[in-house]
């Protein structure tokens, strides 16, 4: 049985993958949703008592964490990751600790920005120096704005509910720093990356640079856009075809003998 694990990234925790861990044990794999620090908890609760500290959090502790995680398990995964997750995802590959790599909607490493109005917008509004430590705090408006373009308010005031929570500056400032460098000219394990085509966060356009900034030529990193998605792409209406697609990629890949190896 193949272990996935999945990472989530900003103004989230392992509620907002619920349905993809359905999804994927009912297909037989084993399935492991570690929250970020100061992330475990009921979301709704999360919002209304934000930890102590959270404002504090940076890149590299959570990076800490989910390499911990990765490694306590008996053989190296699969590593599914949204957003932040997706940056953290290329990150344990690098780092040989990964068999098979799912970026969805992903930060991108070594300050590869996009030179579109929304993700200029939405990293401006998060990484505001003038902010502090101050976390970011996500309402129903931002988040619409955001995460859920696509969608209706009645879907968007849901997502929101069940999912959101507030989060610290910090990690976005540190993926654009040295805590979000990768060598990527190294041989690497197979990497799919996922964009959606009205993602207002991560441009579906630099989903694909990131892939294609891998050079090596005997390393697999692939790339698709999926139609009329925003950056809710794991939870929105369509989620299941998203799944399905990465399902069968995994299994075209799994039979690649790339043995992951540690690095570091």
């Amino acid at each position: 049985m193949k272990t996935i694990v999945f990472i989530h990234g900003m103004f989230q925790n392992p509620k907002s993958w619920h349905k993809w861990v359905a999804f994927f044990t009912q297909r037989g794999y084993k399935c492991i949703v570690p929250a970020w620090p100061l992330h475990r908890g009921e979301p709704n609760a999360l919002r209304q008592n934000p930890p102590a500290g959270l404002g504090d959090l940076h890149l590299q502790t959570i990076v800490n964490e989910m390499k911990a995680v990765v490694r306590a398990l008996p053989e190296p995964p699969i590593v599914i990751g949204h957003s932040v997750g997706g940056l953290i995802a290329q990150l344990l590959v690098a780092e040989g600790l990964v068999d098979l790599g799912v970026p969805i909607d992903s930060v991108a490493p070594n300050a590869m920005l996009a030179f579109d109005w929304g993700f200029m917008k939405n990293s401006a509004l998060i990484a505001n120096p003038l902010k502090g430590n101050e976390p970011f705090y996500m309402d129903l408006e931002s988040f619409r704005a955001s995460f859920c373009n696509t969608m209706t308010e009645e879907e968007t005031k849901a997502a929101y509910e069940q999912t959101a929570l507030h989060d610290s500056r910090n990690v976005l400032r540190d993926c654009m720093g040295e805590a979000g460098q990768i060598d990527m000219d190294m041989p690497h394990a197979p990497m799919l990356f996922i964009g959606g085509e009205k993602d207002e966060i991560i441009p579906a356009a630099l989903n694909k640079r990131n892939a294609e900034a891998y050079t090596d030529e005997a390393s697999i990193s692939e790339f698709i856009e999926f139609s009329n998605r925003g950056h809710w792409i794991c939870g929105q209406q369509g989620w299941e075809e998203v799944a399905i697609y990465i399902e069968g990629w995994l299994q075209k890949h799994e039979h690649i003998q790339y043995h992951a190896v540690e690095m570091h």
